[in-house]
């Protein structure tokens, strides 16, 4: 007999001692059914509730890979994202020239044959200016694409500050299309991963409604293509912000999170980390964290300036294990970009 707080336990060898044996086979059998039944529902939820395993990338901004040789060779980084911009990848209409990137994977190679290279496309740009428009010069001089980049305007300051491309009109899409396919039929397999640059972009005042529905669907069917084109590289969309969307009010984003937890052929992620941001977690942030076990891949970036974005929840800068536990615990990244800021001979210790 055990006494605990006043109440009679009577343990199993007392109670079998006093039932008859078929009586007492029947209750131990079971005892130990619903323990095993038990057992395999708390391992069922440890595995979905567990982090996936990470691979961690060096983000070389400055798009020199020698000057990051070192962070590439350490132990706990799997390779380097690089940035490549249409106008670098077609020269002129339909003609292509990948030796950058091609050069890069040589380069790659001899820094540590072991490590891998992701590609970052970039159609979109954050200055202003001519030299800014780095696409291919046909898509912003015949008629049929409508001047191929649209002027981002700062809503605070009321000044350019970018370039998008204009993904609404079908003909600037459908050359976008036909680049990611020239990139596949050279480079599958080469290269780790692709990922499309982020989905936000400045205006000032409100886009009509037939801009943002286009914008999205020409964004949606560049990101299937690309999955399709790509059998063995890893594709990637940044998604952030969506224009014309508010809090509450999100069809894009939520339709754009049901695509990919239901085809799992593309995964999702962001230019950014910031750990407990108002701004973010408002936007995609919530939609990582309720679809974080359910996606193929989710790959985020801490980039220069998330360096200087305080925690709202510390009033400090964020550090490296901050950037970390809500990226992979909230966020649900099993990959992840670091600007090559964050490094030094020394620091930070194996991620």
């Amino acid at each position: 007999m055990i006494l605990s707080n006043n109440i009679m336990v009577t343990s199993g060898t007392e109670i079998g001692s006093r039932l008859p044996p078929l009586i007492w086979r029947t209750f131990r059998n079971i005892k130990a059914a619903t323990m095993v039944t038990l057992g395999v529902t708390m391992l069922a939820r440890s595995v979905v509730g567990a982090s996936k395993p990470v691979t961690h990338f060096v983000f070389a901004e400055d798009g020199n890979l020698t000057a990051v040789a070192d962070i590439i060779r350490r132990p706990d980084i799997h390779g380097v994202q690089m940035i490549y911009n249409w106008k670098q990848l077609e020269t002129s209409k339909g003609h292509y020239n990948f030796s950058d990137i091609k050069t890069d994977l040589e380069v790659l190679e001899t820094i540590d044959p072991t490590k891998k290279l992701f590609v970052q496309l970039q159609d979109r740009f954050d200055l202003p200016g001519n030299k800014s428009r780095r696409i291919p010069n046909y898509l912003l001089v015949e008629p049929e694409y409508e001047g191929g980049l649209y002027m981002q305007v700062n809503r605070f300051t009321h000044l350019p500050d970018g370039w998008q491309t204009k993904h609404w009109v079908p003909a600037v899409r459908g050359r976008f299309q036909d680049l990611l396919s020239a990139l596949a039929q050279q480079l599958d397999g080469r290269i780790f991963g692709i990922n499309l640059p982020e989905t936000a972009f400045d205006y000032d005042g409100t886009l009509p409604q037939s801009i943002c529905d286009g914008y999205f669907e020409g964004q949606m069917e560049n990101l299937n293509h690309a999955s399709s084109v790509f059998k063995k590289t890893m594709v990637i969309q940044y998604m952030n912000f969506w224009p014309c969307e508010a809090p509450g009010n999100q069809p894009y984003m939520k339709q754009a999170f049901a695509e990919a937890v239901s085809k799992k052929t593309f995964g999702l992620g962001g230019p950014d980390v910031r750990p407990w941001a108002e701004k973010q977690l408002r936007s995609s942030y919530h939609f990582f964290n309720e679809n974080r076990h359910n996606m193929s891949h989710v790959a985020m970036a801490v980039q220069t300036p998330d360096l200087d974005f305080p925690n709202p929840r510390t009033n400090k800068t964020n550090t490296i294990d901050d950037f970390k536990s809500f990226s992979e615990d909230f966020l649900g990244s099993d990959i992840m970009f670091w600007t090559s800021h964050v490094f030094n001979a020394t620091y930070p210790p194996p991620l």
